[in-house]
């Protein structure tokens, strides 16, 4: 879909949105005590969790179709405009430090590039040509897997994303929050979470926003947990880059093993801080390097390396 040249069916086109529906009801919430607008706020929000759940199945299907890519070498590339690609840069940027991931796997892309994070630019989320031209870069194949996000499920952007992408045989994923939308109609997985009008007319980075975040996790997360980087719920797979994370290294490790600080820290220094490694070496009682050899036998995956290990 491109843009509406004629403002009045643009304006028709908005009103016929569900995230874009007036709520009569709150017309005086300007007027209320501040605790009563929190409390509306947050009856709404909880709202959200639901309408999620009522799509799991759907969700759930795309998530093994992208697992299976990855696995493969395939990589997640997100693409949206306003909250929806902020959102989409968001869910990519945490996870190298969370999974141990190539920033390349995992990309986030917003309709006017960078600087679209933090300011808005003006027009870009109206062209399907700007997604073409941000995606053809990456070379896209079909192990790679491209999210388009838009609350209204019409965003030129991200319908352009999505269509250049199966154009190019990659598998699309598209998420918006209305329901028969351009968006996921263009996509071979539509993920439609209805969350209804916001308590701000039109202000889409309210449920929207939260229904998108919740959905974002849930690929990134279950994918990486298919993918062998997590050890039941421990993140095995961090990057110990800072203080804080080092010292959730060494906890992870205490978890998984019940062993004592100092063997931790032993395994730890022979594993040059990889928690996975160093988890292996105690409960397999096998040194670094072999560690090392079992994990790649193993993709990756702890559980079948300890299996391996005998």
């Amino acid at each position: 879909m491109t843009s509406t040249s004629d403002p009045r069916d643009l304006r028709a086109e908005l009103g016929s949105l569900t995230t874009e529906a007036f709520r009569p009801d709150l017309a005086g919430i300007d007027r209320l005590p501040t605790l009563d607008i929190a409390r509306l706020m947050n009856g709404e929000d909880a709202t959200v969790a639901g309408a999620v759940a009522a799509r799991l199945p759907q969700i759930a299907a795309a998530i093994d179709a992208l697992a299976e890519r990855m696995a493969r070498g395939g990589r997640l590339v997100y693409a949206g405009a306003g909250t929806a690609g902020r959102l989409g840069v968001l869910d990519a940027s945490e996870c190298p430090p969370t999974f141990n991931t190539d920033p390349s796997r995992v990309v986030g892309l917003i309709a006017g590039g960078p600087q679209a994070v933090v300011t808005s630019v003006e027009g870009a989320e109206d062209s399907r040509e700007l997604a073409r031209a941000d995606l053809e870069p990456l070379g896209l194949t079909p192990d790679d897997t491209v999210v388009g996000i838009s609350a209204s499920g019409r965003t030129p952007y991200a319908i352009g994303a999505v269509e250049y992408a199966r154009s190019r045989g990659s598998l699309t994923i598209g998420l918006a929050c209305n329901a028969d939308s351009p968006l996921a109609a263009a996509a071979e997985h539509g993920v439609e979470i209805v969350v209804g009008p916001e308590l701000l007319t039109g202000s889409t980075r309210l449920k929207a926003g939260t229904a998108q975040k919740l959905v974002l996790n849930m690929l990134s997360t279950i994918t990486m947990i298919r993918l062998g980087k997590t050890y039941g719920n421990l993140m095995v797979d961090v990057r110990a880059s800072n203080d804080k994370l080092r010292a959730r290294s060494h906890r992870i490790v205490a978890l998984a093993t019940g062993a004592g600080d100092e063997e931790i820290e032993r395994a730890l220094a022979a594993t040059d801080g990889e928690v996975k490694n160093a988890i292996l070496t105690i409960l397999a009682d096998v040194d670094g390097p072999t560690a090392a050899r079992l994990l790649e036998e193993s993709d990756g995956h702890l559980r079948a390396a300890l299996a391996a290990a005998g």
